[in-house]
């Protein structure tokens, strides 16, 4: 079996670990993800203006401003940064 064949299978044991609540010893991330409407809100940007700043579909926006959805860990660390250096983050899509 290959290292990666048994780091997944290692990785299977502690998710099902977790899954059980047995968290002791485990390594987790966990991502703040922001109050999109109040980071949108803060910035004085309307729902579509915020969108077409940091290329965010406005439906997906919409849908978590609404609560239907929530963004993904990826998503979630492009909205901390995008709430900590608003300028910049857009300034790098341009």
């Amino acid at each position: 079996m290959t290292d990666f064949g048994k780091d997944l299978i290692e990785s299977l044991g502690e998710a099902v670990q977790y899954a059980k609540g047995k968290r002791a010893g485990l390594r987790t991330h966990a991502v703040e993800v922001p109050d999109v409407k109040s980071l949108r809100q803060s910035l004085g940007l309307t729902q579509q203006a915020f969108a077409d700043a940091y290329h965010i579909p406005l439906a997906t926006l919409k849908g978590w401003e609404m609560g239907r959805r929530q963004p993904d860990a990826t998503a979630a660390a492009y909205l901390n940064v995008i709430a900590s250096i608003p300028n910049e983050a857009r300034k790098a899509l341009t």
